[in-house]
């Protein structure tokens, strides 16, 4: 979710036309059309939203150039720098969902897919592809990971249907 104050500040992925967004002039108003249209529960919503605002330091200026320090206190989970409070309208919330591109850790598999023991024993009918996966290479972040995922795809799916 996202006031006016930083709107400018947004990605260019949350200006594309397939993106789930909502908007409206008052936190009350984005709290029922979420309730109507997303399941969210308005009241949850309002309350947690004035729980970050009361949390936000005031006494850090706001600085989206740099690590500021501004930080929220008091909450579950704090956050330690931009925090801005939620209080300039139009108000925009968008749905998203989290991915992972690569892991640094995973089962580890052979240069065949095979997933092995923790004696490093293969594990008879057991593969793996993917980003899930701990392999032999070492674990850097590269831009050659989708060919490898797609690449252990094909040798596990292979392996495991005896096709090799």
């Amino acid at each position: 979710m996202f006031d006016a104050k930083v709107t400018h500040l947004m990605r260019d992925e949350y200006r594309i036309r397939q993106v789930t967004r909502v908007a409206a002039d008052s936190l009350e108003e984005l709290a029922t059309t979420l309730e109507q249209e997303h399941e969210v529960d308005a009241e949850e919503f309002l309350k947690t939203v004035a729980a970050f605002n009361a949390s936000v330091s005031q006494d850090v200026p706001f600085d989206p150039t740099v690590k500021d320090g501004r930080c929220t206190t008091g909450l579950a989970i704090d956050k330690n720098n931009w925090a801005t409070t939620l209080d300039t309208p139009p108000f925009e919330a968008f749905g998203v969902t989290c991915g992972i591109t690569f892991t640094f850790g995973g089962l580890r598999i052979t240069p065949k897919a095979q997933v092995v023991d923790e004696d490093l024993v293969p594990i008879p009918g057991l593969y793996a592809a993917g980003t899930g996966r701990r392999d032999f290479l070492p674990q850097l972040s590269r831009g050659d990971r989708i060919a490898q995922r797609r690449g252990f795809g094909r040798i596990a799916g292979t392996q495991a249907a005896g096709t090799e």
